[in-house]
């Protein structure tokens, strides 16, 4: 115990903004790393845990990010990024001078430039690092972390990243980690649909199911995302570790940037429309591979 308590004076008083399915447990990992950090987010209740597991809860942004070396974000969407980091109560007007801010939410790339290029000016460095591998990949911290910035700014960036993920890569400047993420949210998402389409074609033509998908994930069509998501299949268990709300963000997230580079989507614009029309039947709050209800719908199904 006292070598951990003298490995954390040395290292980076880190601030966490958003304590979701994804923040709690990656906050958590870096706490049992070693790392002092105090956290902020809207629940009370998630302030509470990351108190039980050692942390600091603060009642603001500002109470948050004001002592911190380094601040860590991870909100649902770009609206809540500039929420969270602009205005008096917000992250540039508040931490110190030569913070370091890694925004590991999934937004657009463009949001990121743009933070990066206003925390300049306060002289606050920003790098984009989402991360691919839902709660599980949180919870094991194992996730795959995807960067955009300086070269400098990832190095320093590194060992803590190291906490949380398996997988960590330098993309690019700026908003590069979030065009990757985009890349990233389309195949996935295309790869949920092809699974959830064969689930139904398998179930329909009387196959053992939980044979078949042991089969298949052992060949070419194995994928983590079958690996990970087939229990779900198997049990219809929809609760959420990645949910429709916040892949159809990310699915316009990728149209729209494909949209401006000239890159055409097409089975990734059918793939998008789906998860839409998932959402307005009411499955928003369901995990992304709920998509298998959809085909099911298409199928003559009663779900």
């Amino acid at each position: 115990m006292r070598g951990t308590l003298t490995m954390s004076s040395n290292l980076p008083k880190i601030a966490w903004i958003g304590l979701g399915i994804m923040g709690s447990p990656m906050s958590e990992n870096l706490i049992k790393a070693g790392y002092s950090v105090t956290g902020y987010t809207l629940e009370q209740d998630k302030l509470d845990r990351l108190a039980a597991a050692g942390g600091t809860a603060a009642g603001s942004i500002a109470e948050a990010v004001k002592d911190a070396d380094v601040v860590i974000t991870m909100v649902p969407a770009s609206p809540q990024v500039e929420a969270i980091a602009y205005g008096p109560e917000g992250i540039l007007e508040n931490a110190k001078q030569g913070a370091l801010v890694i925004d590991m939410s999934s937004i657009t790339p463009q949001t990121s430039v743009d933070l990066a290029k206003n925390a300049k000016e306060k002289g606050i460095r920003v790098i984009d690092a989402p991360v691919s591998g839902g709660e599980a990949g949180a919870i094991e911290a194992v996730l795959s972390i995807m960067v955009g910035g300086e070269q400098a700014d990832f190095d320093e960036a590194l060992p803590i990243l190291q906490a949380l993920g398996k997988t960590i890569v330098l993309c690019g400047p700026h908003g590069s980690g979030q065009t990757v993420k985009a890349a990233n949210q389309l195949i996935v998402a295309v790869n949920i649909q092809a699974c959830a389409e064969a689930v139904v074609f398998l179930e329909k033509s009387g196959v053992d199911l939980a044979a078949a998908l042991d089969v298949l994930n052992g060949g070419l069509a194995g994928s983590t995302v079958l690996t990970r998501k087939k229990d779900n299949f198997l049990n219809r268990d929809f609760k959420p570790g990645f949910r429709i709300d916040l892949h159809h963000k990310d699915m316009g997230i990728v149209t729209d940037a494909a949209r401006n580079v000239g890159a055409a989507l097409p089975v990734g614009a059918v793939v998008a429309q789906l998860v839409a029309s998932l959402r307005a039947q009411g499955d928003g709050g369901l995990d992304h591979s709920a998509l298998l209800r959809a085909v099911e719908r298409l199928s003559g199904q009663q779900v």
